[in-house]
């Protein structure tokens, strides 16, 4: 496995499977009461320039429940704040830490600490990509499903980082990913090209939720306004009002579909309350999955 997580491209299919097995393990164990000590000694810091609750508290706790100590930092409360360069907080941070969580607006500057650092940066969401967040949903699929391979998944809503991450994810691994998004709201055209030159045509993209939900066996959704589009919400529920998933969407889906949704939500905008809070949803295992996801992204990262 690279050094990094910064998106799931840095991944192979092996390094997948690693991480869903670890996870799997150590979901096992934490639920059979085991005391890990695998990060004994070990700190990591978290950076984070976003809100956030599960993904802060979910790398915080796997830090802690594996024996290592987090080390949680506000951006804004950094030496960033005032222009240091990012080569020279890398270089310092390198020095008191085992692996850096980076939670930033900026792709870039996620990929320039990766570059000048020694330790693991493990990108826990930028503007442009989630990978462990979608890492944890991919765990999810598999112990729902037990193979993702020859699954259809559905990408209901906007063209996000969310999005992207899922269409990273359908280049490396074998399952059938098909998109819905409004027209002016796409993924990114650079990354899903590039996607598309590895899994050809088991990634579609449209505009059409029906033709998406179609037998799907997974339906995934997010928020139509993510963070920093706020000014945006009222003009984009007119226009993903058609997008959103309930109970009439599920009834094309297969009939053990299962609903997912990286939270926060909002019930009766994107994701009906009867669907999200319904017997298909998996969205409670899909948020305690993080936290055994980020544990094995962490042990394997930091200690090989």
């Amino acid at each position: 496995m690279e050094k990094d997580i910064l998106s799931l491209m840095d991944l192979v299919p092996e390094d997948f499977e690693l991480l869903f097995q670890r996870a799997r393990e150590l979901k096992s164990r934490h639920r059979r009461g085991i005391c890990e000590k695998s990060l004994a000694g070990k700190t990591v810091g978290l950076v984070f320039e976003k809100p956030s609750t599960r993904t802060r508290i979910s790398f915080e706790a796997a830090t802690a429940q594996l024996g290592g100590t987090p080390l949680f930092i506000q951006a804004g409360e950094t030496q960033l704040s005032r222009n240091e360069p990012i080569a020279d907080t890398a270089r310092v941070l390198e020095r008191y830490l085992d692996a850096l969580v980076l939670r930033t607006y900026s792709q870039d500057m996620q990929e320039e600490f990766a570059r000048i650092a020694s330790i693991p940066i493990i990108n826990a969401l930028t503007d442009v990509y989630h990978p462990c967040q979608v890492l944890s949903d991919l765990f999810t699929v598999v112990e729902c499903k037990n193979d993702l391979s020859g699954l259809k998944i559905a990408w209901i809503g906007d063209g996000n980082n969310m999005s992207h991450s899922w269409i990273n994810a359908a280049a490396k691994l074998d399952f059938t990913l098909v998109l819905a998004c409004p027209e002016a709201y796409m993924p990114d055209p650079g990354i899903l090209s590039a996607a598309k030159e590895i899994a050809g045509d088991r990634i579609v993209i449209g505009s059409d939720p029906v033709s998406a939900a179609k037998e799907a066996d997974v339906i995934n959704t997010d928020v139509w306004a993510s963070m920093g589009m706020e000014a945006e919400s009222e003009k984009r529920a007119r226009i993903f009002a058609p997008f959103q998933v309930n109970e009439e969407l599920l009834s094309h889906a297969a009939a053990d579909v299962i609903v997912m949704h990286c939270l926060p939500a909002h019930r009766g905008e994107e994701i009906s309350a009867g669907v999200l809070d319904g017997e298909r949803s998996v969205v409670w295992d899909q948020t305690e999955n993080k936290l055994h996801m980020h544990k094995a992204i962490l042990e394997v990262l930091i200690t090989g």
